[in-house]
């Protein structure tokens, strides 16, 4: 890593060590459009081998380290990851949007992730075994050989640990392919954590859809841990199709939190609040849909608007805002064309909040909650990713439960409710990969819950022994007596 003009450059990291940088991308802050972030090395499909091919080497040793050992080197990495955040948290929130505590919470989440997984693997790795007159059966989890990592840029922290931890562990080793919007602060803090590992057991290459396709169809690569889009996910599924390689896929959601009519209105908005507009609403299972029962409508959709009239956006930086800009242009254009798109339909839309003075050039956009909506709107039955909330009334349960089901899509979900039975009956009807009661943001999440989706919201799960089991094959050995 160098600096010029307080510009950091960044290659790829092979190895132990960083490359040169010959041709580069710039990665400019999304708050400050006229700031360059980074420049980052522009990949090729020859830098994708050169890091498989690393990888490959250090697999044929890495496998054979002891557990205990894997284990101990894990927890040494999360000090580092940890230690990491004081400097690198500020540098994430310039590539990426996000206020400071956000981007600490993806170093904290992240640090997380490594320890619970650290802690696992040494009874993870026990044999199950058979023994008796006939014949003796051992069935023993071994590592699947290289890993590569494809991660987005809304929490790349945590969820580059969520493939790292599971695969290191069971002694694979990994080449990521970070975000083009948030790659530098992701690369500074593996290539710390590299120097504790042997070399070539993280690698990670730069680059855009053609490293990505190079990566996911290298023959050398035996494993696909990729979060992002389901439209991409199609592409990297045909990728890997060519020499079967295992998908672990966590994609996108729609996620409906359903309300029931003896909620604690400011109770739930507490929590719920914290689901919708974390990471300005660029999370995979944000909140996306409020569905309310009708006599309750008015209510709660007053109550919810005076909160969110509350909130001030600005840069990252800025200790008063409340979140941030969307991270790119695209992402800015997909959400204000759907907002004005929903302004011509028969629903309100109210933009709320306001701008701080750190709020000029970049990707803002106001909190918008969107009234009288049907459930069949594009509002509602999209994935939004932005700072747009729809509140839809329904008038039955049965009619809610259809609805929070009626999507292609099924990561989380939530009801909210002061009884925990009636909730956790609603619950079991849900179709979802997790549905948390009176909770759906960051704090809801708990590493022992495996974390994914079904539907087209993904293959696979991460957390925990789940996430274990997705990086390993079961190797069945009998001895006939």
């Amino acid at each position: 890593m160098t600096t010029t003009n307080d510009v950091l450059t960044i290659g790829h990291l092979i190895g132990r060590t960083l490359t040169d940088v010959d041709s580069f991308d710039e990665v400019r802050d999304p708050g400050r459009l006229g700031d360059i972030v980074a420049r980052v090395a522009a990949g090729t499909p020859a830098d994708v081998d050169r890091a498989v091919q690393s990888a490959h080497r250090a697999f044929q040793s890495w496998r054979k380290v002891p557990t205990s050992d894997r284990s101990r080197l894990l927890f040494e990495a999360a000090d580092v990851l940890s230690a990491s955040a004081s400097d690198l948290a500020p540098l994430l929130v310039r590539e990426h949007g996000g206020v400071l505590w956000e981007a600490q919470t993806d170093f904290a989440l992240g640090t997380g992730v490594l320890q619970h997984t650290a802690s696992l693997i040494e009874d993870f790795f026990a044999p199950v075994q058979f023994d008796d007159e006939q014949s003796f059966i051992s069935v023993e989890r071994v590592p699947r050989g290289v890993v590569a990592a494809v991660v987005p840029w809304n929490m790349p922290i945590v969820l580059t640990m969520m493939k790292l931890a599971p695969a290191l562990a069971t002694g694979n080793t990994l080449v990521l392919k970070p975000s083009p919007f948030a790659p530098a602060a992701l690369t500074l803090a593996l290539q710390r954590m590299a120097e504790i590992l042997p070399e070539g057991v993280i690698n990670v290459v730069h680059g855009n859809a053609d490293v990505g396709q190079a990566l996911t169809s290298h023959p050398l690569v035996r494993k696909v841990g990729f979060t992002g889009g389901t439209e991409t996910a199609r592409h990297v599924m045909t990728a890997a199709a060519g020499t079967i390689k295992n998908l672990t896929l966590e994609l996108g959601g729609n996620d409906p939190a359903i309300v029931l009519d003896d909620v604690d209105i400011d109770a739930a908005l507490d929590r719920m609040l914290k689901g919708v507009f974390t990471r300005s609403g660029q999370i995979c299972f944000a909140v996306k849909r409020i569905y309310v029962p009708r006599a309750l409508y008015g209510t709660f959709a007053d109550a919810f608007c005076e909160r969110v009239d509350q909130y001030a956006i600005g840069h990252g930086l800025d200790e008063a805002a409340s979140f941030g800009p969307l991270n790119n242009k695209a992402q800015f254009d997909k959400v204000t064309a759907l907002i004005e798109e929903t302004k011509n339909s028969s629903a309100t839309v109210l933009q709320l909040g306001r701008k701080l003075e750190s709020a000029t050039d970049g990707y803002y956009v106001l909190p918008h909650v969107v009234r009288d909506v049907d459930h069949f709107a594009p509002i509602s039955s999209c994935e939004q990713f932005g700072p747009v909330i729809p509140l839809i009334a329904y008038d039955d349960e049965q009619q809610v439960i259809d609805w929070a089901n009626d999507s292609e899509y099924g990561l989380g979900s939530s009801v909210w409710t002061t009884d925990t039975d009636r909730g956790l009956a609603m619950a079991r009807r849900i179709e979802a990969g997790s549905t948390f009661i009176n909770t759906h943001a960051f704090e809801s999440l708990d590493l022992r819950m495996p974390f994914g989706g079904i539907k087209q919201s993904g293959i696979g799960r991460e957390f925990g022994t789940a996430g274990l089991n997705e990086y390993v094959e079961d190797h069945a050995i009998r001895v006939l007596k």
